[in-house]
């Protein structure tokens, strides 16, 4: 990561740019803070050898949700330099930052006062210790030693939920939305007095000794003495014309709503019945677009093209075969990033997932996606529990920012019911994105023990509990955002959810705690369907860019010995919690709105970024009986252990 200053100041992995750290994201470095500049800024002029990261597939969803001009899908901007190189060039590579926000504190002093204002400076002389960049006060005169005091980011910022995100106005608040009696230009001080009732940070105008606590800007009451949101977008330096409607909102730096990815992602998996051939034509697509006939495509093989390096195996007659087949696909289907439905609604990414792991022939490995079944099928203690077990030897998947919010997390289902904040500061041609490479196992529950529960289940009092908690969670966060009429059950995923959901919870967990994985290593992907649409498969998937996610472990624990093992162990762990009773009787009773009923930090919950839901539709109940009674039997899924 790279400031306006020009230099170095810290790194983050290129995953952390999709879900903590992208476009519009405060980051806190060890000294100070920086928000994360729009893609306009992003250079790659001095990245060598830089290539687009190629996934028709979510380029075509990229295009129909977020622009239709987007024709990229680009990773960090990132090369590799030598850590004795004192040209500086390493510096001018990387993600931009800017110092946010744009007040600073004194470490010593407390003096407030600006960035540009001549009493703080910056300093970062060491090209291989960027962790050593900070602000620090020239002009304070409590220095105990010879260096200069650190000067910090101040705490507060404002936020609104259309994105915008603008700097806390201590003179006016101090002042209580007047000038200052003595000075144009007053001096501030701010003093945390400390305190267990919450934040208790003293503005006091050296000038006029006017004080004011930052308590009376908290809260709902606090909105009040807040001005109207400005419509700024730091990261693109811009001002929304004729400001921002929306109210504004008190900030700590560093608070975990101050920034939501609203992100997607695929599996590189070829169309079903695709050969090796026909994946790689799809994937370079835009190589192959110009070729027109067989006597360009003899002349480009001849050419130093890298991607015909990965067709030597194959003739002309075969690749232009594969050619003229994709071109006759694109041209009877949808255009890419057309609109087909008239919604604008999330992409359907999963069901081209969904058919090649449930396929009965599974496609042929590539470079990007391999899968494997034991010859002997599912082994027969599991018969009960699995009807399909598939080893994932290789998996690529490519996740794509096409814009974040403030305040409020974008919803898994509509992508309009919250305020997307724009990465650019006009149309945009290309978004940030990341590949990861790994590993992971299928497992596809029977259809004739899911479909049977699921009407079973149905009208049961803790599922009707679910759907009626689903309603007020609706009506709660979004009723008054939705114009004409509002379907509160919008959305519910299904009671085939809930279940396949908390099965793969429970062996996330039992993975984490026996083989070593850390979870937060691990990603899950659910394919619930309805009576309609029988499906119902769990994915449980190495997503991290480090070695623990291509060794080999996750897939050698799909082996029969190894899978019959976590399983027992996770549906026997299921049965118990050391949160109970209060775990195995929670159920989403009204007025609650929580979406889980058993389900607790102690048996179910994992990491945000490996539950594709945050944490909700959990519930034990639907899988393991809880109790010994007949109706605790009723609502499980399995009735007892392999």
């Amino acid at each position: 990561m790279v400031t306006a200053f020009h230099r170095r100041v810290g790194a983050v992995r290129p995953s952390h740019l999709m879900f903590t750290s992208g476009v519009g994201a405060l980051v806190d470095l060890p000294n100070f803070s920086a928000i994360v500049r729009g893609v306009d800024d992003w250079d790659y002029r001095n990245v060598p050898e830089y290539q687009p990261i190629v996934e028709p597939r979510l380029l075509a969803a990229v295009r129909r949700l977020y622009d239709r001009g987007v024709t990229e899908l680009r990773p960090a901007p990132w090369a590799e330099t030598d850590a004795g190189d004192r040209s500086g060039q390493g510096a001018r590579i990387g993600v931009p930052t800017v110092p946010f926000p744009n007040w600073l504190r004194c470490t010593a002093c407390n003096e407030l006062d600006v960035i540009a204002s001549r009493a703080f400076g910056f300093e970062n002389p060491w090209l291989t210790r960027p962790q050593d960049a900070r602000f620090f006060h020239g002009t304070c005169g409590r220095k105990k030693t010879g260096r200069r005091p650190l000067a910090v980011a101040a705490r507060f910022v404002l936020a609104c939920t259309a994105g915008h995100l603008d700097d806390f106005p201590y003179p006016m608040f101090v002042h209580r939305g007047a000038q200052c009696a003595r000075a144009s230009h007053p001096r501030l001080r701010m003093e945390d007095r400390g305190g267990n009732l919450g934040a208790n940070v003293e503005i006091r105008c050296v000038n006029c000794d006017a004080r004011r606590n930052i308590r009376e800007a908290m809260g709902r009451r606090g909105a009040g003495h807040l001005p109207r949101c400005r419509g700024r977008h730091p990261h693109l330096g811009t001002f929304a014309d004729g400001g921002c409607p929306q109210e504004s909102r008190l900030l700590v730096v560093g608070a975990s709503n101050q920034w939501f990815a609203q992100t997607l992602s695929v599996l590189s998996v070829p169309r079903t019945g695709a050969s090796e051939l026909a994946v790689k034509v799809e994937q370079h697509w835009e190589v192959f677009e110009k070729i027109n006939n067989m006597a360009i495509l003899d002349f480009a093989r001849s050419a130093p093209i890298p991607v015909f390096r990965q067709l030597e195996k194959w003739s002309n007659a075969e690749i232009w075969a594969a050619v003229e087949r994709h071109r006759a696909a694109i041209e009877t289907g949808p255009a890419p990033g057309s609109d087909a439905d008239g919604e604008r609604a999330y992409p359907d990414l999963r069901t081209p997932e969904w058919e090649i792991f449930s396929s009965a022939v599974l496609p042929e490995p590539t470079d990007d996606f391999a899968l494997r079944r034991e010859p002997g099928g599912v082994p027969a203690p599991l018969a009960g529990c699995y009807a399909d077990v598939v080893q994932a030897e290789r998996l690529r998947e490519v996740r794509a920012l096409t814009g974040f919010t403030r305040l409020d997390a974008p919803d898994p289902d509509d992508p309009d019911l919250v305020i997307r904040a724009p990465l650019a500061r006009g149309p945009a041609s290309w978004v940030p994105a990341s590949e990861v490479r790994g590993e992971g196992m299928f497992l596809r529950v029977p259809e004739e023990i899911l479909g049977p529960w699921a009407r079973r289940v149905a009208d049961s009092v803790a599922m009707r509990e679910h759907r009626d908690a689903y309603s007020r969670f609706r009506v709660n966060r979004y009723s008054d955002r939705i114009a004409g009429d509002f379907d509160p059950m919008q959305g519910w995923p299904g009671e085939r959810f809930l279940a396949l959901h908390t099965l793969s919870h429970l062996l996330i967990r039992t993975i984490a705690l026996e083989c070593g994985y850390s979870s937060a290593s691990l990603s899950e992907r659910i394919y619930a369907g309805d009576d309609g649409d029988p499906r119902g498969g769990i994915l449980i998937y190495t997503a991290v860019p480090d070695a623990e996610g291509t060794l080999g472990g996750l897939v050698s624990l799909a082996e029969p010995d190894q899978l019959l093992r976590l399983t027992r162990r996770a549906l026997a762990d299921a049965r118990h919690c050391s949160s109970d009773p209060l775990c195995a009787e929670r159920l989403p009773s009204a007025p609650a709105d929580f979406l889980h009923g058993a389900a607790c930090h102690v048996c179910l919950f994992v990491s945000e970024t490996t539950c594709e839901r945050g944490n909700r539709f959990l519930d034990r109940r639907f899988v393991v009986p809880l109790g010994d009674e007949p109706q605790d039997r009723a609502l499980a899924l399995f009735g007892g252990l392999p």
